[in-house]
């Protein structure tokens, strides 16, 4: 039986301005089996970053409930989502995130090193290895190209076999060629370790590697596919 990774029930997200209540998600539902892909599209504003933090428990929803890997979000405070996240969770960001101090390979062996796991070097130069950045492991962020930082971010979203990864315009900031690249690795990685996917995008090509399609409008779900 397959396990169920992510599920979302009537989730609603509402912020008041000086104009008023904004209603930026409205009533929406899902679920996720482990190894699932999902892509999230829409035009700006649609709520489609709204939605996956509210998914990842980076964002608390007005009303509904997110419960991963089994757990509800809401019956958890701050210090404890965020050791869930730790546990079972891994973010690939258009911006990289990566830390400008350490090296590539130090990069990588952080979320490693957070686990405790005595392999931290070694796993993290076999995955920089994995993603074609075997000779550039001592490189710091600034002295890689665009395409390569985000392998380097792709290699630690994976590196502690995250159960689910969270990826937001993760080609955004790249060439088409290199967006592809990048692309085939996530999706490659996503094969060997089973990890579902739920990636926000702009780009119907990477949407179309998906399993599953969930289009917004206007903070409503509307079109699915299964």
């Amino acid at each position: 039986m397959t396990a169920r990774i992510l599920t979302a029930r009537h989730l609603s997200k509402v912020v008041t301005s000086s104009e008023g209540e904004l209603r930026i998600l409205d009533e929406l539902s899902l679920t996720l089996e482990a190894g699932d892909s999902l892509a999230i599209v829409g035009t700006s504003g649609s709520g489609k970053s709204t939605l996956l933090g509210l998914l990842a428990g980076l964002d608390t929803p007005s009303g509904g409930e997110v419960l991963l890997a089994g757990q509800s979000l809401g019956s958890l405070d701050e210090d404890q989502r965020a050791r869930l996240r730790a546990e079972h969770v891994g973010f690939v960001f258009q911006s990289f995130q990566l830390l400008e101090t350490l090296s590539a390979l130090e990069n990588v062996m952080l979320p490693l090193e957070l686990h405790g796991r005595a392999d931290a070097k070694a796993r993290a130069r076999t995955l920089l290895e994995r993603v074609g950045l075997g000779a550039r492991v001592q490189h710091y962020p600034r002295q890689l190209s665009g395409g390569e930082q985000q392998r380097v971010a792709l290699a630690r979203a994976f590196a502690a076999e995250p159960k689910i990864l969270f990826a937001d315009e993760p080609t955004g900031n790249l060439d088409t060629r290199t967006g592809a690249h990048v692309t085939e690795l996530m999706f490659e990685l996503n094969r060997e370790s089973g990890t579902t996917l739920v990636l926000v995008t702009h780009d119907e090509r990477l949407a179309g590697r998906c399993a599953r399609l969930l289009r917004l409008e206007g903070g409503r779900q509307v079109e699915p596919r299964e």
